[in-house]
C-alpha cells in the first residue's frame, strides 16, 4: 500500500497544487461501498445475472398469462410480445424489428407454440445484441488509459473499484485518477476503493480535474503501471458548460500522452430506461464515447433497454452490472444475457 505523500511536479496550471497521492485513509467515508460476502457463500455470476433479471423475465413470461405457454401463435400473441417489449424498454425501434424479425420466422420456419416463439426470439435478441460484445484489449497501449464518465447516481465510481478489482485479476497494475474534484464524496469513495483494491489513487482537494487525471498519467508512466482509470465529474447533459469540461479533460489526456485516451466509458444506469439513449447522444458528442457499462440491472431496471442501444447508439458494451458486490461487473456476453433474460440453458443460445 502507498504511503501517504506529494508528486514533485504537477501537469496542471502553474497556481495548481500537486495531486496526492493517497493511501489508506483514517475513517471509511459513510457512503462507501459495503464489503463483498465471502467468496465461498457467493452464488456464480450466472446466477446472480439470472437473478438480477428476474423482474425483467417476469414481465415477458407473464404479461396476461405465461407469454411464452401459449400452444398457438397467432395475433392476439403477437400483440401482447409486443406491448410486453415495449414496456422492457426495448423502445420503439427495436420492438418494431424484433417483431417483423419473429413474423419473418414463424412463416419461414413454420413455428406453432409459445415455446418455439420464445426460442426464435432468443436467437433474434443474440444476434441484435451480438455486436456489442467487445472485450477491452488492455494490452494495445501502455499506460492503457480509461476515461470514466456519466451523470451522478449512475454507479460510475463504484463501477471504476470494481474495474480496478476486475483488471487485477486478470494481472494488471492499476492507477485511480480522482478527476471527480467538484463532489468530496466521489473523492472519499474512490479513495476507499483504491484502500480495498491496494491501488494508489492520485487525488486533490478541489481545482482542476485535468490536472489531476494530468498528474495521474504521469505517475503512471514513471511507475510502469499497466492501466489508468480516471474519473470524471458527474454531470446532466444538459449542463453545457459541464459538458464542455469533459471535453477538456480529454484534451489534457491527449497531452500527457498522445495516444490517449485509450477508451472513453460511459456508465449508464440501467433504471432510466430509454433516457439512456439521450446520454449516449450527448457524451458522445462531448467526448467521443468508445464503450458503456449499464449497472443497476438488478433494481427495477428493464433489461430491454440494451436492445434499445443496439439498435439505436450501438456502441460496444464493455461491463454489465447486476449487484453492489466487487465482483458484480462482467464483461457483456450476448448469448448469456438472452438466456438469463429468457430463463434458457447457455446451450439453447447461440
Amino acid at each position: 500500500m502507498s504511503i501517504f505523500g506529494f508528486l514533485k511536479k504537477s501537469g496542471g496550471k502553474d497556481n495548481e497544487a500537486p495531486a496526492a497521492e493517497t493511501g489508506t485513509p483514517a475513517e471509511a467515508p459513510v457512503d462507501a461501498p459495503a464489503p463483498s460476502a465471502p467468496e465461498e457463500k457467493r452464488s456464480s455470476w450466472k446466477d446472480r445475472l439470472k437473478a438480477g433479471l428476474a423482474r425483467t423475465r417476469a414481465a415477458l413470461n407473464t404479461p396476461v398469462g405465461d407469454l411464452f405457454r401459449r400452444t398457438k401463435i397467432d395475433e392476439a400473441l403477437f400483440e401482447e410480445l409486443e406491448s410486453t417489449l415495449l414496456m422492457a424498454d426495448c423502445g420503439v425501434d427495436a420492438t418494431q424489428f424484433l417483431i417483423a424479425e419473429l413474423r419473418a420466422r414463424v412463416k419461414r420456419d413454420k413455428l406453432e407454440t409459445g415455446e418455439q416463439l420464445r426460442r426464435a426470439l432468443a436467437e433474434v435478441l443474440t444476434t441484435l445484441l451480438a455486436p456489442l460484445e467487445k472485450p477491452l484489449d488492455l494490452d494495445s497501449a501502455k499506460p492503457f488509459i480509461i476515461m470514466i464518465a456519466g451523470v451522478n447516481g449512475s454507479g460510475k465510481t463504484t463501477s471504476i473499484g470494481k474495474l480496478a478489482h476486475h483488471f487485477q485479476k486478470q494481472g494488471k497494475s492499476v492507477l485511480l485518477a480522482a478527476g471527480d474534484t467538484f463532489r468530496a464524496a466521489a473523492r472519499e469513495q474512490l479513495v476507499e476503493w483504491g484502500r480495498r483494491n491496494d491501488v494508489t489513487v492520485i487525488a486533490q482537494d478541489g481545482g482542476d480535474p485535468a490536472a489531476v487525471i494530468f498528474d495521474a498519467i504521469q505517475a503512471a508512466k514513471a511507475r510502469d503501471i499497466d492501466v489508468v482509470l480516471a474519473d470524471t465529474a458527474g454531470r446532466l447533459p444538459t449542463q453545457l458548460h459541464l459538458m464542455d469540461e469533459i471535453a477538456k479533460v480529454r484534451r489534457v489526456i491527449a497531452k500527457a500522452e498522445p495516444s490517449g485516451p485509450h477508451e472513453v466509458v460511459l456508465v449508464l444506469d440501467a433504471n432510466i430506461g430509454q433516457n439512456a439513449l439521450a446520454q449516449v447522444k450527448a457524451f458522445d458528442a462531448a467526448a467521443g464515447v468508445s464503450g458503456l457499462i449499464v449497472t443497476k440491472l438488478d433494481g427495477t431496471a428493464k433489461g430491454g433497454v440494451l436492445a434499445a442501444i443496439a439498435r439505436q447508439q450501438p456502441k460496444a458494451l464493455r461491463y454489465i452490472g447486476v449487484g453492489e458486490g466487487i465482483d458484480d461487473l462482467q464483461p457483456f456476453k450476448a448469448a448469456e444475457f438472452v438466456a438469463a433474460l429468457l430463463d434458457l440453458d447457455d446451450n439453447a443460445v447461440s
